[in-house]
C-alpha cells in the first residue's frame, strides 16, 4: 500500500514521460506525414473540383482501407461528417493557419497569406489559384510546376509543392487526448490515496491498482529484479497505459478510426525511448559482456562483438515493427471484411450472395473486434515486457 501511494504520488515522473512521448511522437508523426508515400503518376494533373472525385468510380477496397488507417487532417465520423483540425503550414510565402474544413472534403483550393493549397491524396500541396498541378519527379523529391487548362507550363521552374506541415493531424490529436486522459487518471488515483491514507483504495484508484500491480509483479520485478525495478516503473507504466489506451481508442467506432500505435512515427519514438533508457542504464558488466565478452576466444570475439553491437539497434527496431504491424494488421482485417459487404453487394448483382456475405462478414467483423480487444492488451503487455527485459539485461550484476 505504501509503495502504491508513493508511486501514484510520483505522477510528475509519469507526466514527464508522457510529455516526452507527445513532443517526440508528434514531431515524428509530422515527419512521416511529410515523407509518406505519394501515389502520383508523372502525367497526373489535379483539376479544381476533382481532387477527390470518387462519385462515379467503383468501390475500391484498397483505397478505402489505406484512407482509414492513414493519418489525416480531420477526424472522419461517418458519411460526410467530420471534425476539422487546425492546419499549420510553412511555405516560401510564410506561415499559414486555417482549419482543414476550408478544403471542403478536398474539393476546394484554399487561399491563405498569398499562397494557394489543395488537398491531394491526403497531402496538402501548394498550387495556383485554379488548383492545377503537373507532378514530376526529380531525384527523391516530389516536384511540380503550374500548368494552365491547356496543359502548357505556365512556369518552367520546378517548385516544391509540399510545404512544411506542422498541423494537428488525427494521430497528433489522438496522442494529445490520450496523454491528457492519462494525466487525469493518474492524478485522480493519486488524490484518492491522499484522501484515504492507510485505507483500501476506492473508485478509480481501486480500478487502476490491479494493473499497476500487474506491471510491477509480472513484468518489472521478474524481468529487472527487485533491486532496480522501482527505478523503471514510471517509464514502464507510461508505456503500458499509453499503448493500451491508444489501442482501445482505435477500436471505438464512429470516433475517427484512430490508428495511433499503428503509425510508424509513434512506435519509432517509443522504441527510441527504450533504446535510450537501456543504453544509459547499462552498467560495466553489461557493456563489458557486450563489447568484449570474457572467456571467448579472440577469433570468435571478432564475429560475436559486431553481432552484439548490431543487436543494440535491432532490438528497438523489432519493438517498433512488431507493434506497428500487429495493430495495423488488425485494423486491415476488420476493414477487409467490411469491404466484402460492399464488393458483393455492389450494383445489386447477385443479391442473395451479397446478403449472405454481408451477414457473414458482419459476424466475423464483430468476432475480430473482440479478438482485437485482447490484442490491444497483449501488445501493450508484450512491448512493456520486452522493454523490461532489455532494462534487466542492462542493469544485472556480475555473477561469480
Amino acid at each position: 500500500m505504501c509503495w502504491m501511494k508513493s508511486l501514484f504520488n510520483n505522477y510528475k515522473s509519469l507526466s514527464i514521460c508522457m510529455l516526452g512521448f507527445f513532443f517526440l511522437a508528434a514531431s515524428t508523426s509530422f515527419a512521416q506525414h511529410e515523407t509518406g508515400e505519394h501515389h502520383h503518376d508523372a502525367d497526373h494533373s489535379v483539376d479544381h473540383g476533382h481532387a477527390h472525385g470518387h462519385d462515379d468510380e467503383p468501390f475500391n477496397a484498397g483505397n478505402m482501407i489505406i484512407e482509414h488507417i492513414a493519418d489525416a487532417h480531420d477526424i472522419h465520423l461517418f458519411g460526410d461528417v467530420s471534425i476539422p483540425l487546425p492546419v499549420i503550414l510553412k511555405s516560401e510565402k510564410g506561415m499559414h493557419f486555417f482549419m482543414s474544413s476550408a478544403f471542403h472534403h478536398g474539393h476546394d483550393v484554399v487561399a491563405n497569406n498569398g499562397a494557394h493549397f489543395v488537398m491531394h491524396h491526403g497531402k496538402i500541396v501548394e498550387t495556383d489559384e485554379h488548383g492545377t498541378l503537373h507532378f514530376e519527379f526529380e531525384g527523391r523529391q516530389h516536384k511540380a510546376r503550374y500548368i494552365d487548362t491547356s496543359g502548357v507550363p505556365a512556369k518552367a521552374a520546378l517548385l516544391n509543392t509540399l510545404p512544411l506541415d506542422f498541423s494537428i493531424t488525427k494521430s497528433v490529436f489522438g496522442l494529445l487526448f490520450v496523454l491528457f486522459l492519462m494525466v487525469i487518471i493518474f492524478r485522480t488515483a493519486a488524490s484518492g490515496y491522499k484522501k484515504r491514507p492507510g485505507q483500501a483504495p476506492s473508485g478509480l484508484s481501486n480500478a487502476i491498482e490491479p494493473l499497476v500491480m500487474f506491471v510491477r509483479d509480472e513484468i518489472a520485478i521478474p524481468s529487472i529484479g527487485e533491486k532496480h525495478a522501482h527505478r523503471f516503473m514510471p517509464f514502464l507504466l507510461t508505456v503500458f497505459f499509453f499503448i493500451w489506451i491508444c489501442n482501445l481508442m482505435g477500436l471505438i467506432p464512429f470516433i475517427g478510426g484512430f490508428n495511433i500505435t499503428g503509425t510508424i512515427g509513434v512506435t519509432l519514438v517509443l522504441a527510441f525511448f527504450v533504446f535510450i533508457v537501456t543504453n544509459f542504464s547499462g552498467n560495466k558488466h553489461y557493456w563489458g559482456h557486450l563489447l568484449w565478452p570474457p572467456g571467448v576466444p579472440f577469433p570468435i570475439k571478432l564475429i560475436l562483438v559486431p553481432i552484439e553491437v548490431i543487436g543494440i539497434v535491432l532490438k528497438p527496431i523489432v519493438l517498433m515493427v512488431r507493434l506497428t504491424a500487429n495493430i495495423t494488421a488488425g485494423h486491415i482485417i476488420i476493414l477487409a471484411f467490411v469491404s466484402l459487404i460492399f464488393i458483393f453487394g455492389q450494383g445489386g448483382e447477385a443479391m442473395g450472395t451479397g446478403i449472405g456475405v454481408g451477414v457473414g462478414a458482419t459476424l466475423f467483423m464483430v468476432f475480430m473486434f473482440f479478438i482485437e480487444l485482447l490484442v490491444a492488451f497483449l501488445q501493450a503487455f508484450v512491448f512493456t515486457l520486452l522493454a523490461a527485459l532489455y532494462f534487466g539485461d542492462a542493469t544485472q550484476e556480475a555473477h561469480h
